[in-house]
């Protein structure tokens, strides 16, 4: 099979996860809607797309392993609704917000709604993370098409949220393996992996594939239902570690 090597590096990253309150925070490695997201961004879908968008959930398949760790942080920061920009008004009586459709939405009339809320956003700092993607059955786009976008993406592209942009191109190669572990494991890593002296590095990859050491098959909720706009679905993954390669 063929596979696209992708490496995400950059100041900031984040994979989203289970809202908690007022915290957003990051799982360990990127989610399959996350993926979805980047792939369907670069080959210019919109985000009404929804039978193109669940078609390409579907079809995708990773691996993804840390050449580099990042070092967790959180950033604070506060949404002052009442503020004059925030205070428009619909029929002269509701609080006016904006939604990714472009229509305005209101807020209700409660006092929540001209208050400052607290926000905590968890994000991967100076982490250096690599990944082999594949499409599995036929449609499109096929390989060659998602190969092209990520060449020259429709829109710029960001690694989970839009402040995480990536300091270099995401694709690195096309490569052929066995599948998307042995790819992989088969590709060279970051030259700052000569800052680590593990042997083995943190990843994760299809449960389907057997491999790595010390590896345990895990649940996540990372599909999303485009259509409902929510995430649902569970899929079994393993994580554990597998061998480093030469830089």
């Amino acid at each position: 099979m063929d596979a696209l090597i992708l490496r995400f590096d950059a100041p900031l990253m984040s994979f989203g996860g289970v809202m908690v309150d007022q915290h957003g925070p990051t799982d360990r490695f990127p989610g399959l809607a996350m993926l979805t997201g980047l792939l369907a961004n670069a080959l210019g879908y919109r985000h009404g797309d929804f039978d193109r968008l669940q078609a390409l959930q579907a079809r995708i398949q990773f691996a993804a392993r840390w050449d580099v760790e990042p070092e967790p942080i959180v950033d604070y920061h506060t949404v002052d609704l009442g503020q004059p920009k925030m205070m428009g008004y619909v029929n002269g009586t509701q609080p006016l917000g904006w939604t990714t459709r472009g229509s305005p939405e209101g807020r209700g009339k409660g006092k929540a709604t001209k208050e400052t809320h607290i926000r905590y956003r968890h994000y991967w700092a100076n982490g250096v993370m690599t990944l082999a993607v594949t499409l599995e059955g036929e449609g499109a786009p096929n390989l060659d098409e998602l190969e092209a976008a990520l060449r020259r993406p429709a829109r710029p592209l960001f690694l989970g949220r839009k402040t995480c942009l990536p300091a270099a191109p995401v694709l690195l190669a096309r490569v052929q393996a066995a599948d998307v572990l042995d790819a992989l494991c088969g590709y060279s890593a970051h030259p700052r992996i000569a800052e680590n002296d593990e042997e083995t590095l943190a990843a994760c990859w299809p449960a389907g594939i057997p491999g790595g050491v010390h590896a345990r098959t895990v649940s996540r909720y990372d599909q999303r239902e485009w259509r409902n706009q929510i995430h649902a679905g569970r899929r079994e993954y393993n994580e554990g570690r597998i061998e480093r390669p030469a830089s």
